[in-house]
């Protein structure tokens, strides 16, 4: 029979401390909730107001051998289950378990750019980009290495063995789901040069992925790869005391067995920001972000480009912040003509608990 040794209950700092075992580590329980009235011009939007409500549960411990682990569950947007992760952390480098919580491999870097609140695509105004994700849309494993003093460098791998967008419970498996798809492997380098207090402020970022495709009903070799996908990135941000910059670019070969003539075969995407902090409550920022999709064989297929820029700001009193975004976007869904170009507003009011 286990023996409960120790049960704490308290409120600090915005978290719920639920519970602490003499070796079961800790849990603990923040949330918020937000607020928001939308209006797109040009769009039926009906009612414009919505709520966002979540809750985070983390939980954590230690290891005799000084290694700590982490459990991370998101539950967001009205859904039971949003997310989850679980990190291992050892002297050699860190090792998660990611559950759609879009943290490991390159699905971490599909929009770096500084901002005062959301990213330029996520202000509800529906712009409808295809962004990379890597394995981060199945469940996959990451290993992290510890940080090269200096340079600040760490290199990540991530691998999931069926890339179908699939989060697994335990003891189960993703089934056969697309047979077009196979395993998948991403790569992600960073560099922060940093010395002591001394930090340059700099951060470059640097990954690719590739998914195996695989198609028992080709005619060619079944090592040649001819339907393999693959994503990759590029980019850098830069702070230098109340400024932050940021630019990256970005690439998916869509490649695949199950591909009809109206799908494409690329996309290409650019992303750039800029975010000003007037002091520790009040920012501003600029975002612009570019994506285009490509046909090798286009026909009557017309490559199109989406563009979208968004201003914002963000002014947070104590346990409430309020933002606003102001956000343009032409060719939403890469639709050319009038009537997927969209202005729209977004004021939002978040209470964090």
């Amino acid at each position: 029979m286990n023996k409960l040794t120790k049960v704490g209950l308290s409120a600090l700092c915005g978290s719920l401390a639920v519970a602490s075992g003499a070796n079961a580590g800790d849990l603990a329980v923040t949330g918020s909730a937000t607020v928001t009235y939308t209006q797109v011009d040009g769009d039926v939007t009906g009612n414009p107001l919505g709520m966002n409500s979540g809750m985070t549960f983390k939980g954590s411990g230690e290891l005799d051998t000084g290694a700590t682990y982490t459990y991370t569950l998101t539950q967001a947007d009205q859904t039971a289950y949003s997310a989850g992760s679980i990190v291992l952390n050892t002297a050699f480098g860190s090792f998660t378990l990611g559950h759609g919580h879009g943290g490991n491999g390159i699905d971490a870097y599909d929009d770096k750019m500084p901002t005062a609140w959301e990213e330029t695509w996520g202000t509800g105004v529906g712009t409808g980009v295809h962004l990379i994700n890597g394995v981060g849309s199945s469940t996959n494993i990451q290993y992290k290495t510890p940080v090269v003093p200096v340079l600040g460098m760490t290199l990540a791998v991530a691998y999931a063995g069926k890339v179908d967008a699939g989060q697994i419970n335990d003891k189960g498996n993703s089934a056969a789901g697309a047979d077009d798809t196979g395993h998948g492997m991403d790569g992600v380098i960073t560099l922060n040069p940093q010395m002591g207090d001394w930090n340059s402020g700099l951060n470059i970022f640097a990954g690719a992925h590739v998914t195996r495709g695989t198609n028992p009903n080709r005619d060619v070799v079944e090592d040649s790869h001819n339907d393999d996908a693959g994503e990759a990135v590029l980019g850098a941000t830069f702070a230098l005391g109340p400024v932050t910059i940021g630019a990256q670019k970005t690439a998916e070969y869509v490649k695949g067995a199950k591909r009809t003539g109206t799908d494409p075969d690329y996309y290409t995407g650019e992303h750039y920001g800029v975010s000003f902090s007037i002091n520790d409550d009040l920012s501003i920022s600029y975002g612009e972000m570019k994506s285009k999709k490509y046909f090798v064989d286009p026909g009557s297929n017309e490559a199109v480009e989406l563009e979208a820029t968004s201003w914002q700001i963000a002014y947070s009193m104590g346990g409430i912040s309020f933002k606003l975004a102001d956000t343009e976007v032409d060719n939403a869904t890469y639709t050319s003509g009038t009537s997927a170009d969209k202005d729209g507003t977004t004021v939002a009011m978040t209470f964090a608990f």
